[in-house]
């Protein structure tokens, strides 16, 4: 099953995808889509739905799991936030692929036993889940192949 993790963000949003095959997790691709500071809102999510639209089409995942939203204490990143979310939930739809939502939380306590494990913690694990040499940076891009990872642990194929 190949699986495309999602950690959304307007100015970077980052993207994995993985094969995950009897228990293994193999990295297919990763990284970010970045939009400019300054631009229009609208401007950026059409960006957005349109990198990862090609990307969707370049690797053909089966399924998305996207990192539901934290709301801290800045309700406008938020705001921005769950834009984007919403953006790629629909290039999923779009491209055909059922969704999976994970919390950061369920994200932690799968990749690492503990829901309040630290960020370095959960990139480590990603990091010896692919079995790469090193962390893949940056963050936002080791957090979508958390989010992808994620999946492949709890339907365990």
């Amino acid at each position: 099953m190949r699986i495309i993790g999602i950690d959304p963000g307007t100015g970077i949003l980052g993207f994995g995808v993985v094969d995950a095959h009897a228990g293994k997790v193999k990295m297919v691709t990763a990284g970010v889509i970045t939009t400019p500071a300054h631009t229009p809102l609208d401007v950026r999510l059409e960006d957005i739905y349109d990198s990862l639209t090609d990307i969707i089409s370049e690797t053909k995942p089966d399924v998305m799991s996207i990192e539901k939203l934290f709301f801290g204490q800045n309700v406008t990143t938020a705001m921005s936030v769950s834009h984007a979310r919403g953006v790629a939930m629909l290039a999923g739809r779009k491209g055909a692929l059922p969704i999976a939502e994970y919390t950061p939380m369920q994200i932690k306590q799968t990749l690492t036993g503990y829901g309040k494990a630290d960020k370095k913690q959960v990139q480590e694990m990603v990091r010896i889940q692919l079995g790469l040499k090193d962390v893949p940076q940056p963050d936002d891009c080791a957090d979508a192949l958390a989010a992808a990872i994620t999946h492949s642990l709890m339907i365990r194929v």
